[in-house]
């Protein structure tokens, strides 16, 4: 008798062995016409592997993400397939599943694919789809593997990694590739295809290493989704923050300042600058007190901390000193800093909590190939704070927190979210500092605030920091991607490498509990998002440039200068189009610079002392105001 035990908690009993098609039968007929793969007892398994022993399962479809794992992962074999096919001497190397989407890695030899060659490939992949041919994994020994492999040296590297009893290819049609599992039945569910692009990618990630090709490509259950994932696509390219980030005049890099280091330019600057006021208007009022600290420590410092020992060899290097031995290295982190900032302090429990915060710019040298205009660069800014608290404050502290998150999110427009939970890998604890007692206790705190402020989360094992684990906020972009902006992390382990104390009530020395928290995470990425999200249409307290004053000729520029210096006297920033240009031009290109107001000014509104007010956004006209009643107008629209 074997025990299935689904998500529910419900219990099915089979006399003998049983796939995950029998179990989805056994439910519903149209359950099992949609399950493409399932979760057997936490790994996946394609839905023919028999099940010999009581188990947990989860049926998974299309809809599921696990689900369309699977489906994109068996997409990457159709890929590999087809290429093997067009380019025979190629060599295969991996072809996983990514959040959209699918790629695999090849050698190509002293072969190349350029754009010209997708459609050929995805005529192929549909072609060979049709065939409806079913997925098998089986075992192979690595003796065989290795002998199937011999002119692969990619392929032969992974195997040597691996045991006996370890090993297992999947086939389908004529095409075999080394693989752990995890597919859909067969080809034949596979209806729409697309190359996205090619890149070069070094193998395993190491600059040292040949560089591959990677191509990318996406599939689908319809057409019909394929289409509107290519129209998402589009419009995702048109909201894309490096295009954007550009015409609007928002940051640049520069090749002699270095690779992901990037410099923000006036109207970047100005938007900055408003959301760390945003920010600390916010903090302020919920007891934090602000710091500064310097941008590099001596390396002893990361030492304590951890960070050394966990990202040393792959951070900027310590930069030496013309004394012997003395070594300083670019921050990587806040929290050694802020920890010895606590430490300056003899605090009792009356004093906690103590909330330290700073927008401290912090420096980790990203592989060149994983940098991405905002969202990945090697100096970044983070809305950090720290807090030490007594464990009975943890709770409330760590909930205090997720309402200022959410009130960030809430301000900008950020909706589309879910909170992940990202605790330790239990089976690898070695990642990671401190005993099982305080991540235990770490832990448990996050899933309690979690739960009693009803956020909607998921959890991930192996996402921690190395020093306790953390509530990410995972924000979904213009495409659908999910980008980490907000983190909270509980922390008992620094306390204890910096000798961090407070007098308690017993008048005993105790340790505090740390809370780190970003609710921007960093003003690279955050701005990044946003960008995109808004398509450069910033909410009106948040506009580099809130408006532009168009006089109608040179005449009226001097009462233009006028009304701009009364509207900034008001904390309301604009500029002056003085251009020989005819108004329709002005008011089109302030258009295209996603200005939010046009102030148009001649001589009936000097006369009257007014400005013909224009809005975007379709808007369009609102008439004549007194400068006054504009101001009072433009107050009461810019409330956060």
């Amino acid at each position: 008798m074997v025990k299935i035990t689904l998500p529910d908690g419900s219990i099915k009993e089979f006399e003998s062995a049983v796939s995950a098609l029998e179990v989805a039968k056994s439910i519903s007929e149209g359950l099992a016409r949609n399950t493409i793969s399932a979760i057997v007892n936490g790994t996946q398994v394609e839905i023919n592997t028999p099940i010999t022993t009581d188990s947990t399962i989860q049926l998974l479809t299309w809809n599921d993400e696990m689900g369309k794992k699977a489906f994109w992962h068996s997409s990457a074999h159709l890929l590999a397939q087809a290429i093997m096919e067009f380019y025979p001497n190629a060599k295969l190397t991996i072809g996983p599943a990514i959040d959209s989407g699918f790629y695999y890695d090849v050698d190509f030899g002293d072969e190349s694919l350029s754009e010209k060659d997708f459609e050929k490939i995805e005529k192929k992949m549909l072609e060979n789809a049709k065939k409806d041919a079913t997925f098998k994994l089986y075992p192979v020994s690595k003796a065989d593997a290795l002998k199937e492999y011999a002119d692969n040296p990619y392929k032969t590297e992974l195997i040597s990694n691996l045991n006996d009893g370890e090993i297992t290819f999947c086939s389908h049609d004529n095409f075999t590739d080394l693989c752990r599992g995890g597919h859909i039945p067969s080809t034949g569910i596979v209806k729409a295809v697309k190359i996205l692009n090619a890149a070069g990618a070094y193998w395993r990630g190491d600059e040292k290493n040949k560089q591959l090709t990677r191509v990318y490509g996406i599939s689908f259950p319809k057409q019909k989704e394929l289409t509107e994932y290519l129209e998402r696509l589009e419009e995702a390219k048109r909201r894309d923050h490096r295009k954007l980030g550009k015409e609007l005049g928002i940051y640049a890099f520069s090749e002699k300042v270095g690779a992901g280091l990037p410099l923000w330019l006036p109207k970047g600057t100005a938007l900055r600058k408003k959301l760390e006021n945003f920010l600390s208007e916010a903090q302020k009022k919920s007891g934090y007190e602000f710091v500064m600290t310097p941008h590099i420590g001596a390396k002893e410092l990361y030492v304590t901390s951890g960070h050394w020992d966990k990202y040393g060899a792959d951070s900027f290097q310590p930069i030496k000193t013309p004394n012997e031995g003395e070594e300083f290295m670019l921050k990587p982190m806040n929290c050694p800093h802020h920890c010895e900032i606590y430490k300056v302090g003899q605090w009792s429990y009356k004093d906690l909590p103590k909330r330290f915060a700073e927008f401290g710019t912090v420096y980790r040298y990203e592989q060149s190939g994983e940098l991405h205009g905002l969202t990945r660069v090697r100096g970044f800014t983070q809305d950090d704070a720290h807090l030490f608290c007594t464990p009975d404050q943890l709770l409330a502290e760590f909930e205090n927190v997720i309402d200022l998150t959410l009130y960030v999110f809430k301000s900008l427009g950020f909706e589309d979210f879910v909170t992940q939970i990202s605790l330790r890998d239990p089976d690898n604890k070695e990642k990671y500092i401190g005993s099982d007692e305080n991540w235990k206790k770490a832990e448990d705190a996050i899933m309690q605030a979690a739960e009693k402020k009803g956020l909607k989360t998921k959890v991930e094992y192996g996402e921690a920091a190395f020093y306790g684990p953390k509530l990410d906020f995972m924000v979904k972009d213009a495409l659908g991607r999910s980008w980490q902006l907000g983190t909270i992390q509980v922390d008992y382990n620094l306390p204890e490498r910096f000798d961090l104390w407070y007098t308690g009530s017993d008048n005993e020395k105790h340790r505090p509990v740390m809370i780190h928290r970003a609710p921007f995470g960093s003003m690279e990425r955050f701005i990044a998002i946003l960008l995109e999200n808004t398509a450069g249409d910033f909410p009106l307290w948040l506009a580099p440039d809130q408006f532009t004053i168009l006089p109608i000729s040179e005449k009226y520029v001097d009462y233009a200068k006028k009304v701009s210096q009364l509207l900034e006297n008001h904390d309301i920033c604009g500029l002056i189009d003085d251009r020989n240009e005819k108004t329709g031009k002005k008011i089109r290109d302030a258009e295209l610079k996603k200005l939010p107001f046009m102030l148009i000014v001649g001589e009936n509104e000097e006369l009257n002392n007014t400005i013909s007010v224009r809005r975007r956004r379709g808007e369009g006209d609102l008439g004549e105001m007194s400068i006054e009643d504009f101001i009072s107008y433009f107050k009461k629209e810019s409330k956060i």
